[in-house]
């Protein structure tokens, strides 16, 4: 399976760590310089999930991340999963 959430599509995102090195000029030092511009990934907070659907009166397995938990506790399982298109 894909690192892909089922609800938002929330999808890993690329971007960079800054490496800097030296002590900034408000603490005594000459500076902070920039050494290397790493790439790294932001993953999203995917988790899968085993939850019962009162409607179809069955268990649906999910991976989605916990902002899609907090969408399906507020306005339900089975109106959340019909509207993302997996019921």
């Amino acid at each position: 399976m894909a690192r892909e959430c089922s609800i938002t599509g929330a999808k890993p995102a690329k971007g960079h760590v800054i490496h800097r090195r030296g002590m900034a000029k408000k603490k005594g030092g000459v500076g902070r310089h920039v050494t290397a511009n790493t790439p790294r990934l932001f993953l999203p907070n995917l988790q899968t999930k085993r939850i019962w659907v009162p409607e179809l009166n069955r268990f649906v397995v999910v991976k989605l991340t916990a902002r899609a938990l907090k969408t399906m506790t507020k306005n339900g399982a089975f109106r959340t999963l019909k509207k993302a298109g997996l019921v």
